[in-house]
């Protein structure tokens, strides 16, 4: 039986006058997991206007590869390096689908925006692979069909487009409401 992906989400405030210190310090630990057996991906998601909380986010296959990762001699060197880039470290697990929209530590987004980003990924990615196969699918029954083609989208949905719909959405959804009346400026 094979175990799910696991996500680190690790939360780090830059230090006064340190943000773009701690945004190359951030990019550096990306590049340095790329190297280690079991990397999926990362990403940085910048702060809000108002805060200089950065989340960066670490996806391995497994626990144990994402331990390995932890636990290395360059991850401890990488981390000793940006000793003074960063106050109040916080850090969270977790598998399944919960990452794409956040934990505890970030405020999920409202149902309708998880459903939306979702369909934005899977709408054009799923019209692909029926322009691509379906004229191969369509002399097929309909549960061979829908087994064949939901076998060949959800791998490619759950690691490549929600994660990247969710990584460009994610600004409308972490956005804060505004105020009744109020206008937003940019």
């Amino acid at each position: 039986m094979s175990t799910p992906p696991v996500t680190l989400m690790v939360s780090r405030r830059a230090a006064h006058g340190r943000y773009q210190d701690l945004l190359a310090w951030l990019h550096e630990g990306e590049q340095l997991a790329t190297d280690f057996p079991g990397y999926l991906g990362s990403g940085i998601l910048a702060p809000p206007r108002d805060s200089d909380e950065f989340q960066i986010i670490f996806r391995f296959s497994d626990e144990p590869t994402l331990h390995a990762w932890e636990h290395s001699a360059s991850r401890r060197a990488w981390l000793q390096r940006g000793t003074g880039l960063f106050e109040r470290p916080k850090e969270a697990r977790v598998s399944g689908i919960d990452h794409w929209f956040g934990t505890n530590m970030v405020q999920k987004p409202p149902r309708w925006k998880q459903a939306v980003a979702i369909w934005l990924a899977f709408f054009p990615v799923s019209l692909v692979f029926n322009l691509v196969f379906g004229h191969w699918l369509a002399a097929l029954e309909l549960v061979p069909r829908v087994l064949l083609s939901t076998l060949g989208l959800t791998p490619v949905m759950v690691y490549l487009f929600i994660p990247l719909s969710t990584r460009l959405l994610a600004g409308w959804l972490h956005a804060s409401p505004a105020p009744a009346g109020a206008l937003r400026s940019r």
